[in-house]
């Protein structure tokens, strides 16, 4: 299997695509040769600076140009990079020691770090700077040091080798086939090193790829009118919900408000990182936005995906070359074993970590629930601990009552908990500000209506404020944080005389 990592270091890509950052602040776009040289010359620079091969330079800060020139530069010299989400992490001396950073660049905070961060700039160093010798990769060689986007407590760190890098952009490219024409859109931080899998995948496979931010991805979409877009299904959820907003407000079609919204060059829509609803996935379908879910974690990677040919409703795809699923027969628990493994433990976690998460051969307890059917699709049935065990020994499996909350206008998340073991009641944040109360009762009810009396809620609480990351109830990934979430709203959960009551019970 050709290294990709091997091949964008050691090769300028063609002529004729772009990159292109989009903020609220404006655009920048370079062509993907240019992209090559700039991140020559800051390679140099960095090697001036005495990175060699195997140190550690970390970034901190949101998407941006530099941000894309600093990773590039670290591959051309060996380095390893090491992504920081701002507001998870403050660039601080201890941030440095604690994960041995030869350089920290971010827009953050000193004004030593800002001065470190100017020097990354393309007009900071000279045009006929000596290059340094170009790495070779080995498939167990790392290149980044990721973070897991947890829901408690300090992320865990996982250093990420080429191997599963190369496994993973090569399965991706074999299923959809990105080259000429296409413009892959990225939103998320490139923190999460699968976000700059698309900007590898364009200097190998040819296509532009256009990098925004959340804030700014609606504004950036309408710009670009990109073919592709990456995003979780938390955004997609946001998008169908503006989409109905704005029809029936325009009298335009949900067709034609789907495109004023992502533009009309869209070929498909990527998700994964989280639960899709069925919902969502058929209102994009239907639309002509076909929209394909997979499945993955940070310690895995890309393990399974849908895509065009292979697609079923309900799963998240058949199973990647490279990738073996293994479902214990007796609990549905899913573990995953690569050809080509992220990693085999935590680089930094706590005592005990990297030994619940990784069996000894390195095998991946994912702690999801799921089966593969007889045409090697795999099903996920929701987390082992989304399953709430009543004190009458009922088990009652919360994922597809959150998803059934969810499809109602007025509520954007849905988390289920058990005071007592006796009765679910639902946290759920709602779209707008104020609330719709009367609507959220109203789905209330006819959700209970349609499910078994152990699987009803009792009542609701809402959210004040919604959930977000900056609120610490959102992972970076728009996940809800349910530990984080308890903690905030456990006196309303456990008050009986408090929230929105189910009249259906």
């Amino acid at each position: 299997m050709e290294s990709i990592i091997n091949t964008i270091v050691s090769r300028p890509p063609g002529p004729g695509h772009h990159l292109r950052v989009i903020g609220l602040d404006g655009t920048e776009t370079i062509s993907l040769p240019d992209l090559y040289e700039e991140a020559g010359r800051l390679a140099a620079h960095l090697h001036d600076q005495g990175v060699r091969r195997g140190d550690r330079i970390g970034i901190l800060a949101p998407n941006c140009l530099e941000w894309v020139l600093l990773d590039l530069a670290a591959l051309r010299l060996g380095a390893v990079t090491a992504g920081f989400e701002p507001g998870k992490f403050e660039a601080t001396d201890d941030l440095r020691t604690r994960y041995d950073l030869k350089l920290l660049f971010t827009d953050r905070t000193a004004k030593e770090a800002r001065q470190e961060a100017a020097a990354a700039t393309a007009a900071a160093f000279p045009r006929r700077q000596p290059r340094p010798p170009v790495p070779h990769y080995a498939p167990d060689d790392v290149t980044t040091l990721k973070f897991t986007s947890g829901s408690t407590g300090q992320p865990k760190g996982l250093a990420a080798s080429v191997g599963s890098i190369d496994s993973s952009l090569h399965a991706v490219q074999g299923m959809f086939e990105h080259g000429e024409g296409d413009d892959l859109f990225v939103f998320l931080p490139l923190s999460l090193l699968q976000q700059r899998y698309w900007i590898y995948s364009a200097l190998r496979f040819g296509h532009d790829v256009t990098v925004s931010t959340y804030e700014a991805a609606f504004l950036a979409m309408r710009q670009t009118r990109p073919t592709v877009v990456m995003g979780v299904p938390g955004f997609y959820e946001s998008a169908m919900k503006h989409i109905g907003a704005r029809s029936a407000t325009t009298g335009r079609t949900p067709h034609d408000e789907a495109r004023r919204l992502f533009g009309d060059r869209i070929r498909y829509l990527w998700t994964g990182s989280a639960p899709a609803s069925a919902t969502m996935l058929r209102f994009f379908t239907s639309l002509g936005l076909p929209i394909f879910e997979g499945y993955g974690l940070n310690e895995t990677c890309i393990v399974s995906k849908n895509h065009p040919g292979a697609h079923r409703e309900g799963s998240v795809g058949r199973v990647l070359p490279g990738k073996h699923v293994l479902i214990d027969p007796a609990s549905g628990a899913v573990s995953v074993r690569g050809d080509h493994p992220v990693n085999t433990r935590y680089a930094y976690a706590r005592p005990g970590d990297s030994e619940r998460m990784f069996a000894p051969d390195g095998t991946v307890r994912t702690g999801d629930v799921g089966h593969i059917d007889e045409d090697g699709f795999l099903y996920i049935h929701g987390r082992a601990d989304d399953t709430i065990v009543l004190d009458n020994g009922r088990k009652v499996v919360v994922r597809p009552i959150e998803e059934a909350m969810k499809a109602s206008p007025a509520i954007a998340e849905c988390v289920i908990f058990c005071p007592g073991q006796t009765a679910l009641v639902a946290v759920v944040s709602p779209t707008q500000a104020p609330p719709d109360g009367d609507a959220i009762a109203a789905h209330l009810d006819h959700t209970n209506a349609t499910l078994e009396r152990d699987e009803r809620i009792t009542k609701i609480v809402i959210a004040d404020p919604p959930f977000s990351i900056d609120g610490d109830t959102l992972t970076s990934q728009y996940k809800p944080k349910r530990s984080r979430i308890l903690e905030l709203y456990r006196a309303e959960i456990h008050d009986s005389d408090r929230g929105i009551h189910a009249r259906t019970r």
